[in-house]
């Protein structure tokens, strides 16, 4: 038998963070690879005892099917939550909120549309948009984010520019006030409409970030949220918030993909949530994650070799690396693999123009004597290549 695929299916490409993640099967691996939250923080009594409760006073109607849109209380939690004025009807609860990248792809690309992304920007949202054949752009981007001059260059006919403002998935920068609110006016100038993703900005180890984008203009922003990241990822749900003009056929493709995100599990969040639990919980997880993120700065400044840059990300779960001139980090990664170390190539997250000489580790899953073995490794398998450069004398 003969199948025939569809031409989008030959857009679509395995995660390369994914393939990377089957390295660290092996034995002794030091992964700085995935971006998984950290298992301590997944409140396991929490949920234990909401399960119970959830499925005692509520357990048929838990395990019926439900409402596309979400369970009404969820909704209203996530409204609530969230600061500026949202009302709970422009809140739909997704399986993840990559399930919402793959839904706005749906509703909002057409074949040969332009979409507009940071240059890095997040691998799974490449993913989900590739398929629909669309022309996708990267924008100029610094430590502040976007470069303003050239996404006014770039936004003709743009279908939307996606961003992350809060501790960006790869280089964990963010943006400060006065770029978003920069950003914010340029994109209302241009009619661009926003799609802003958030997974990390509850992550943040000194102060919270400046003020959602989408909190200043509503009507041109999609919302992207998730509880994967103060919760845990296995529940498998996220939410968006959009305006009235394009929520009802996100719904419809909502409907289409899987009737409904996990109505038993909608419930459990929402019992778990409903007593500020979060105001508790979060910031265990933020002191856990600074402490990991100052063992790896102490130990990048300990032991990487000259020429070697990284930035200080202010929350999230992400280092953004650059290798020394003439290096490549896909050639390095087989050698960090020998040494028992893992981590991704910078030139994944890149929609164009790629760097090859950066490099994301993430610092949220492993304790601080692993990160010190692990940054070791990594500086060693460095000098390696490094040398590897230097021409022979003759």
């Amino acid at each position: 038998m003969e199948w025939t695929q569809a031409q989008r299916a030959k857009k679509m490409n395995p995660s390369v963070i994914r393939e990377i993640l089957k390295v660290t099967e092996k034995p002794g691996i030091i992964s700085f690879a995935g971006g998984l939250p950290s298992p301590k923080t997944f409140p396991i009594a929490a949920f234990s005892a909401a399960c119970e409760k959830v499925l005692r006073e509520d357990g048929h109607a838990a395990l019926q099917y439900a409402a596309s849109e979400g369970y009404a209380p969820l909704r209203e939690l996530v409204a609530a939550m969230l600061p500026w004025d949202v009302d709970p009807a422009q809140v739909l609860i997704t399986t993840g909120s990559q399930q919402g990248l793959d839904l706005l792809a749906k509703v909002l690309i057409d074949a040969g549309s332009r979409v507009l992304v940071e240059t890095p920007t997040y691998l799974g949202a490449l993913q989900a948009f590739t398929p629909m054949e669309p022309d996708i752009v990267g924008v100029a981007s610094d430590e502040g984010g976007v470069d303003l001059a050239d996404l006014a260059a770039k936004a003709a006919g743009a279908r939307f520019f996606y961003v992350l403002p809060n501790f960006q998935n790869p280089t964990g920068r963010t943006m400060p006030e006065s770029r978003r609110a920069a950003l914010s006016a340029e994109a209302a100038r241009l009619g661009l409409p926003l799609v802003e993703d958030n997974p990390y900005g509850d992550l943040w180890f000194d102060s919270p970030p400046p003020l959602p984008l989408t909190a200043r203009n509503p009507e041109g922003c999609v919302y992207l949220g998730s509880f994967s990241k103060v919760l845990a990822p296995g529940l498998r749900l996220g939410f968006m918030v959009a305006p009235k003009a394009i929520f009802p056929k996100l719904l419809q493709a909502k409907q289409a993909a899987d009737l409904h995100s996990p109505g038993f599990n909608q419930r459990m969040v929402a019992e778990v949530m409903k007593d500020g639990f979060l105001d508790r919980h979060v910031p265990t997880i933020r002191a856990l994650y600074r402490s990991q993120r100052d063992a790896m700065l102490a130990a990048m400044k300990r032991d990487m070799p000259e020429g070697v840059q990284w930035n200080t990300p202010a929350g999230g779960m992400f280092l953004w690396v650059r290798l020394p001139e003439g290096m490549n980090a896909i050639d390095l990664l087989p050698k960090a693999v020998e040494r028992n170390v893992a981590f991704v190539p910078g030139w994944a997250f890149y929609a164009d123009h790629a760097d090859p000489r950066t490099l994301r580790l993430s610092f949220v899953t492993s304790s601080v004597e692993q990160i010190n073995i692990g940054i070791g490794a990594l500086a060693s398998a460095i000098r390696e290549q490094q040398a590897a450069l230097v021409p022979a004398e003759v």
